[in-house]
């Protein structure tokens, strides 16, 4: 086995960034607390600048900042890259104090699955390929900060940066959550709507005869839209409502949000003309809604270049005793969209293994920190 020797030290640096995991997580970092994902950032500097590594800082304003984090950068090859997002999605002392908590099999708390685990993973494996000497291409790991919301507080300013500066590489691997013996080439694409529906105010006395209560036309849209459920395509969800001001008034106001999930452009395209649809048609005499679109993100779909990459790792990981890893569909967003989408050859979801992620019950495999870090050396090592 060519990556034997770095197998090894893999493992003999497992506990201490098992430790780091635990450091990592133990500071909340929801998306919308800049503090907390800083905190994050300034901890994986502090790591990089130990062992000697570039490291420059995207600035923002109001998401936190994007680190990136380079090995051998002025080196010949092109470079490969690594990513993972340091923001979480619950608010800070959701999960007590500590937030995490370990057992002899696990890890658990706040984004050690989605997706600290893989960061930590990534940098665990470049801290084995600094000390084996390598030294053929950079290696870069691009550390994003308001992921989980669809990089909407920066405006898309994040993972466009992400998108920049990956640019050229040879590889580009996202480090979500990952599932056994899988990898992620395909996902899907995210829009939500807010659809804002104005009635008229009355006495509740006097419904049957005045007033258009917009509590009602929201029902009657949101039972439209919620029959579009296609575990393969198009669905819409409806999970965030609020409406009227006290029981004996007709409703004047609703908004309710929807999240609509989708496989590719013309899906996209249907989407778009029915809840247009949806948010014109009046079911109820005397309202009328306003559509919002709130957030999106681009779906993945199969490209060849992504499977091509995928095809020359399994066969690094044959030739190192690693498991091979089947092509897989998520349903969820993924920045690994938006770099696939510049050209970039990308594979999502090599991170750690886990369960119940954006729950109080989230968790990690422990065991699966090395076996991330080891498919990471063994495809930097030998591309």
């Amino acid at each position: 086995m060519k990556c034997k020797s770095l197998f090894d030290r893999v493992d003999a640096l497992n506990d201490t960034y098992i430790s780091f995991w635990q450091d990592i997580c133990n500071i909340e970092s929801p998306t919308d607390s800049k503090a907390g994902v800083d905190a994050v950032g300034a901890y994986f500097m502090r790591w990089a600048e130990k062992l000697g590594f570039a490291v420059e800082v995207f600035k923002q304003p109001v998401s936190g900042d994007v680190v990136c984090i380079t090995m051998n950068p002025n080196a010949p090859k092109p470079p490969i890259c690594f990513s993972a997002h340091m923001d979480t999605v619950h608010p800070i002392g959701s999960f007590g104090t500590p937030a995490v908590r370990m057992d002899e099999e696990k890890i658990y708390g706040p984004g050690v699955t989605d997706c600290k685990g893989g960061g930590v993973a990534a940098a665990l494996a470049m801290h084995v390929l600094h000390d084996e000497g390598f030294k053929d291409r950079p290696i870069m790991l691009l550390l994003q900060s308001d992921e989980e919301n669809g990089s909407r507080k920066s405006n898309k300013a994040t993972i466009s940066y992400i998108c920049e500066k990956a640019k050229g590489s040879d590889a580009f691997f996202n480090l979500e959550g990952g599932s056994p013996g899988e990898a992620c080439l395909f996902r899907k694409g995210i829009v939500t709507y807010r659809f804002k529906v104005y009635g008229k105010e009355a006495h509740s006395s006097r419904c049957a005869v005045e007033g258009a209560n917009a509590i009602a036309e929201a029902a009657h849209k949101i039972l439209a839209l919620e029959k579009i459920k296609d575990a393969e395509g198009i669905t819409f969800s409806c999970n965030v409502i609020s409406g009227g001001t006290v029981p004996n008034t007709v409703a004047g106001y609703c908004e309710f949000l929807v999240n609509v999930r989708y496989a590719n452009a013309e899906q996209l395209a249907w989407v778009r003309d029915f809840a247009n649809e949806v948010a014109q048609t009046s079911y109820i005499e005397g309202t009328h809604t306003e559509l919002e679109q709130t957030s999106f993100r681009i779906a993945m779909p199969f490209e060849a270049r992504n499977e091509e990459l995928l095809e020359k790792i399994n066969a690094i990981y044959a030739e190192n005793g690693l498991p091979v890893l089947k092509k897989s569909k998520r349903t969820g967003g993924s920045d690994a969209a938006d770099v696939t989408s510049c050209g970039i050859p990308c594979i999502d979801s090599l991170g750690v293994e886990g369960g119940n992620i954006h729950s109080r019950d989230e968790f990690a495999w422990l065991k699966t920190l090395a076996e991330s870090a080891k498919r990471m050396v063994a495809a930097v090592y030998c591309l």
